[in-house]
């Protein structure tokens, strides 16, 4: 993480989990940070404790990612502020569990502007400058779902599924300009996800990582220069199962796991 120190990373969703954690132990080692989220208190507190702990420049900008303007606001504040971002960490993201019929498509459309589109934008946007320096680099959080179709969960695994194969894509054509792109895939984390996904099935006990070591493999396989990187033994195991198997049985499987159980 030494190669940060003094630069700047952009995370986006740092008000909780991975976010939050990104940001500590960016903070640790010297990196100056810029915070988005909806949640701009949440944020201050954050950010002050940052700049107390480690004496770093913490920049707060409250956003959201499900407005379409969201993402473009980010832009601009970091430009109006003479920001230039090293490291830009798209990290915000959040899922809706149930049937796909029944739930609210509003919600779901919803996930996918913050998900895919507002992912995009940001990156596109911050890409430009980072290739006229010819320096930079963008870690994606994907997810262990983005391997697979997940009934139940259809939306969120698809919008995963795009992360991947965006991000994957994308380190091919910017490596000529020496800038890394990594898609991060978590399985289940220690965070709020499953609170606001509406599940606490989703997070294992079994396989469960904290969001610090989540993001201590990002950090690491991003050094290595990796294009993905599966965060935990347990879940790059399943995912190598799951490729051993037909894809209808896996989804068969992981449909009989997601399916919401009646009250």
């Amino acid at each position: 993480m030494s190669e940060w120190k003094n630069k700047t990373a952009l995370i986006t969703g740092a008000s909780y989990g991975i976010g939050e954690s990104f940001a500590q132990r960016l903070a640790s080692s010297g990196t100056n940070l810029i915070l988005t989220a909806r949640s701009r208190e949440r944020l201050e507190e954050l950010a002050s404790r940052l700049r107390n702990q480690y004496s770093v420049q913490v920049t707060v900008i409250g956003a959201d990612l499900a407005a379409t303007t969201g993402a473009r606001e980010i832009f601009e504040e970091t430009e109006r502020q003479n920001l230039p971002v090293d490291l830009l960490i798209n990290n915000a993201g959040f899922g809706a569990l149930g049937e796909f019929a029944s739930l609210s498509l509003p919600r779901q459309l919803e996930m996918i502007q913050v998900n895919v589109s507002a992912l995009v934008e940001l990156t596109h946007l911050y890409l430009q400058p980072m290739k006229a320096r010819r320096a930079g680099a963008i870690l994606n959080v994907a997810s262990t779902a983005s391997f697979q179709a997940i009934p139940y969960f259809a939306v969120y695994a698809a919008t995963k599924a795009f992360v991947l194969s965006f991000s994957e894509a994308l380190a091919e054509e910017c490596d000529p300009f020496g800038i890394r792109v990594l898609a991060l895939c978590p399985g289940s984390t220690s965070t709020n996800f499953q609170e606001v996904a509406g599940s606490q099935r989703i997070n294992a006990p079994r396989f469960r990582q904290t969001a610090e070591q989540v993001v201590d493999v990002g950090l690491a396989a991003l050094a290595q220069g990796r294009s993905h990187v599966i965060s935990g033994v347990a879940n790059k195991v399943q995912t190598q199962l799951e490729r051993a198997i037909p894809r209808k049985l896996v989804t068969k499987m992981a449909g009989k796991i997601f399916k919401p159980q009646p009250n």
